[in-house]
């Protein structure tokens, strides 16, 4: 299972929400860059980049932050927050991700995420399913869909997606665990689903059992800012396989 940190950017810096809520705010260090280059450090090879500015306001604004990261290390980065148009996803490849995050858009406009996958391939589309009570949630969490979890799941792999990675916003931040059962109950119903989980991951105990049930990834943020999954660890985790 590949570990793969977050860095959530708000202004610039890089920051942890809890539940989505933009008012829980913590700053972690001011330059983003150093946090990338410590994972860097340890052996990480990916990093999932959110543009939480970007996902409030619907268009990218920290572009910088990316070039940065992309031009100063060799990290594989996904980038997600504000992508909603063909111009939008251009300059985010341009700006040197490797892969572009997308949510929202896949909700709101079906023709043109496809369209996507077409042009880029699927490899180059991370697609995010944001779950509030197994539900879909878009807008930079602000917006409840009444679309199922596994209906979306469902017809996007029909379309060819084979990588897709779920965050449960009721655990999101808050360093009680993973929602277990929700990925369970995705992974028996798409077995050939390459699910990478976020949101809640607390320890390596977490990590362990997200492994066990199947899961080909876990994205890690807060538990290694506050400290709960150390650097340390996490490098023996990396190295550990």
């Amino acid at each position: 299972m590949e570990i793969i940190p977050a860095i959530d950017i708000i202004d610039g810096k890089c920051i942890r929400l809890t539940q989505g809520d933009y008012s829980q705010k913590k700053i972690y260090n001011n330059n983003p860059l150093e946090v990338a280059l410590e994972f860097e450090d340890i052996g990480i090879k990916r990093l999932h980049l959110v543009d939480l500015d970007g996902a409030k306001q619907g268009k990218i604004v920290n572009y910088k932050v990316l070039e940065t990261i992309a031009n100063k290390t060799k990290l594989i980065i996904d980038f997600g927050g504000g992508i909603k148009t063909n111009e939008d996803i251009k300059s985010v490849f341009e700006s040197g991700a490797n892969i572009a995050t997308i949510g929202s858009i896949a909700v709101k406009n079906e023709t043109l995420f496809f369209s996507w996958i077409k042009k880029y391939g699927q490899d180059k589309i991370l697609l995010g399913a944001d779950v509030k009570d197994e539900k879909i949630a878009i807008n930079g969490w602000f917006e409840t869909t009444e679309l199922l979890v596994t209906d979306f799941i469902k017809k996007n792999m029909a379309e060819g997606i084979t990588t897709i990675f779920c965050t449960d916003i009721a655990k999101d931040g808050l360093l009680q665990g993973p929602s277990i059962d929700l990925y369970k109950k995705i992974l028996l119903a798409f077995p050939k689903l390459n699910l990478i989980a976020s949101g809640g991951v607390s320890n390596n105990k977490d990590l362990e059992i997200l492994k066990e049930i199947g899961c080909s990834g876990a994205i890690v943020g807060k538990a290694i800012y506050e400290g709960l999954i150390t650097i340390t660890e996490l490098k023996k985790i990396i190295y550990a396989g």
